[in-house]
C-alpha cells in the first residue's frame, strides 16, 4: 500500500536553520510569499532569500482561501492585475512542472435582487471594456450550465440571472505551495517553518533585521506576505498600512464530478 501513496510534501523542499543574514527575508510562507521569492528567484537571479513561515507552510490564510482564481473585477485597475494574474496561472503548472490542479470550469456569481442584476450587469460590461471574458447569463442558462441549481420562481431568493466567466476556474491551494516551494528550493531558497516573527531592527527608517522565536536575522530587504497579519507586522515594524482587514467567511466544498462542473457563488446563502 505504501507504493500507492503520493509523494510527501515534506520531501519536496528542505527545512534548514536560518542562516544569520539574506539578501532579503519574505515573511510569510503562503501563496503571496513563495511566488515572490519564486519571481525573485527565477526573474532577477536573487537567491540568497529566506521565507519565513511562523506555522507550517501554507497553513495561513493559505489553507484557509477559497480556491477560486478569476479575473472579472469591476475597477479598469484590478481587472488588469488579475487579468495577468489569471495568465499566469494558465502557464504556472507547466513552468512548476507541479500539477497542482488547476482547472479553468468557469465560475458563476449568482444574482438575487434586482440590485444585485444592476451591480452584476454593470461589472460584465465593464469586463468586456477591458477585453475580460465576461458573460451576463439568465436563469435557464444557469441551469443548463450547473443542473443541479433549484432556479424556481418560489424560492426565498430566486436566482435572476449570473455573471460568467468561462476562463476562470480553481486550483488545490496546499498544491500551488509545494509547487512553488519546491521550485524556490531547487534555486536555493531557504524556506524556514516554525520561525515566528517577533519585531523589526531598524538603523534609522531602514529595517536591517527581524527578530524571530529563532533569533536575529539580519536582512537586506524585508517583505511582508502575512495577508491579514500584515498590518500587524507593520506596526512592530513602525509604519502603519493604509490597509483594514475584514474576515469573509465562504462554504466552499470539493468538486465531484458531474455534480458541480463550474463553481458557484451566491450573495445569499
Amino acid at each position: 500500500m505504501a507504493d500507492l501513496l503520493p509523494e510527501h510534501p515534506d520531501f519536496l523542499w528542505h527545512n534548514p536553520d536560518p542562516k544569520p543574514s539574506y539578501d532579503a527575508v519574505i515573511v510569510g510562507g503562503g501563496g503571496h510569499g513563495l511566488a515572490t521569492a519564486y519571481y525573485l528567484a527565477k526573474n532577477h537571479g536573487m537567491t540568497n532569500i529566506a521565507v519565513l513561515e511562523r506555522g507550517w507552510l501554507a497553513g495561513g490564510n493559505m489553507a484557509r482561501n477559497t480556491t477560486i482564481i478569476r479575473s472579472n473585477y469591476l475597477w479598469d485597475e484590478s481587472a488588469a492585475m488579475y487579468e495577468h494574474s489569471l495568465k499566469l496561472w494558465e502557464g504556472l503548472p507547466e513552468e512548476l512542472e507541479y500539477d497542482f490542479l488547476f482547472s479553468q470550469r468557469g465560475v458563476m456569481n449568482l444574482t438575487h435582487t434586482l440590485q444585485d442584476v444592476r451591480e452584476s450587469v454593470r461589472r460584465v460590461n465593464a469586463n468586456k471594456l477591458n477585453g475580460i471574458d465576461a458573460e451576463w447569463i439568465t436563469p435557464e442558462q444557469v441551469k443548463e450550465l450547473c443542473p443541479i441549481i433549484n432556479t424556481s420562481d418560489e424560492l426565498r431568493y430566486p436566482v435572476m440571472g449570473a455573471t460568467y466567466q468561462p476562463r476562470a476556474g480553481i486550483a488545490k491551494h496546499d498544491h500551488v505551495a509545494w509547487a512553488f516551494a519546491r521550485k524556490c528550493d531547487q534555486m536555493g531558497v531557504d524556506i524556514i517553518q516554525n520561525c515566528e516573527v517577533t519585531g523589526f531592527v531598524k538603523d534609522g527608517e531602514r529595517v536591517v533585521a527581524v527578530e524571530t522565536s529563532r533569533g536575529r536575522i539580519n536582512a537586506g530587504k524585508v517583505g511582508l506576505c502575512g495577508a491579514g497579519h500584515s498590518s500587524v507586522l507593520a506596526e512592530l515594524a513602525g509604519f502603519t498600512l493604509p490597509i483594514q482587514s475584514h474576515p469573509l467567511q465562504a462554504l466552499v466544498s470539493e468538486l465531484h464530478e458531474p455534480v458541480h462542473p463550474t463553481v458557484v457563488m451566491s450573495n445569499h446563502v
